[in-house]
């Protein structure tokens, strides 16, 4: 539930309040009691970061590294071969 700011236009009265996305604005001032209430246009939501650490989730584990690097070197590898018998000086012969 978003947190709304209104103004007061009798009382210069600024407030904020919590309350759901489907109700409706207020129109009575808490403080001087008239109805001059407005809704103020907010700025929105800020980021807010919520856990023991954004960063945990961020980045991958010790484990995943290990095995992409080890995927890296074995395909590697399999292209070095394969061009080393591409230019390797064999020529196929021409079946006659």
């Amino acid at each position: 539930m978003p947190t709304y700011e209104y103004a007061c236009d009798a009382c210069d009265h600024r407030f904020e309040l919590f309350q759901s996305i489907t109700a409706d604005p207020i129109k009575q001032c808490p403080q001087c009691g008239k109805r001059k209430v407005r809704r103020l246009i907010g700025a929105g939501a800020a980021i807010v970061f919520k856990g023991s650490g954004f960063y945990k989730t961020d980045y991958r584990s010790d484990s995943y590294k290990k095995a992409a690097e080890a995927e890296k070197k074995s395909t590697a590898s399999a292209t070095s071969s394969t061009k080393e018998s591409k230019t390797s000086g064999d020529k196929p012969t021409a079946a006659c």
